[in-house]
């Protein structure tokens, strides 16, 4: 009896809370922690808040260049406004090329086909190919390599 009570699987129910909380957090769609034998997965659909967050993120620059027209002009506000933008969506870290010593997915002015890979965000070990919503020519890009990002931030701009 002593046996099978030992092969029985002990969920903490105080982790699983914490990384619900965590998916909460960093808008990520599951997370999964092993510990020895014990593997424990939370996951949730995507839906509800990928549609809520860009609504309050598109409000808010339009203060910012009211309040400061001067500043209208600057790359920092035009990304978010290009209808060509291509956004992060997770928190992760950039890699512009597959491996350190390839060459770039794609540097500005290249043509690019929809469903063309430009970048990776890499969140929790996991490679996310981040690819174009549409053919055109990269016109910038807006991050470094390895560098973090958040969810929503603009990466691309394609045209």
């Amino acid at each position: 009896m002593a046996e099978q009570e030992s092969s029985i699987m002990q969920i903490d129910p105080t982790l699983v809370r914490q990384l619900a909380e965590l998916l909460d957090e960093t808008r990520l769609t599951e997370i999964e922690v092993q510990d020895g034998e014990r593997r424990i997965r939370v996951a949730r659909e995507p839906a509800a808040p990928v549609i809520a967050a860009p609504a309050p993120m598109a409000a808010a620059p339009a203060p910012v260049a009211a309040a400061a027209p001067a500043a209208a002009p600057t790359t920092a506000t035009a990304p978010a406004d290009h209808p060509g933008t291509v956004r992060s969506p997770m928190v992760g870290t950039v890699y512009l090329s597959p491996n350190p010593e390839a060459a770039p997915f794609v540097t500005a002015g290249a043509q690019v086909s929809a469903g063309q890979t430009l970048l990776i965000v890499e969140a929790m070990k996991v490679m996310n190919p981040i690819v174009a919503t549409h053919a055109g020519t990269v016109r910038q890009i807006l991050v470094d390599n390895g560098q973090p990002v958040e969810f929503d931030q603009p990466l691309v701009i394609v045209e």
